[in-house]
């Protein structure tokens, strides 16, 4: 089980966009696609999907931990517990069961 997942509201911890937030779009191997942070321009062949081509700014992938959970306006640790049988994601700070 994973501490991060898509959906998510996490605050960048580290980096050149430290102290931002958003929400993640994607997560894998031990990576997270946060929208709006990590920016990076790539310079975009014309195709039928994009017929203007150019230069366009997309989202890199920054590393899980660099991000951090927001729970209720709080930045937390996450932990695991086990409640009615199920693993369920806990909010460090607070206690509070996220999922």
């Amino acid at each position: 089980m994973q501490k991060i997942k898509r959906d998510d509201l996490v605050k960048v911890i580290a980096g050149k966009d430290k102290d931002k937030t958003g929400k993640v779009l994607r997560v894998k191997d031990g990576k997270v696609i946060v929208e709006g942070v990590n920016m990076v321009t790539k310079h975009a062949k014309q195709s039928q999907s994009n017929p203007q081509g150019g230069i366009v700014q997309t989202e890199a992938p920054l590393d899980a931990s660099n991000v951090m959970l927001v729970v209720d306006g709080k930045t937390t640790r996450v932990g695991f517990e086990m409640k009615d049988g199920k693993k369920v994601r806990v909010a460090k700070a607070t206690g509070k069961v996220i999922d």
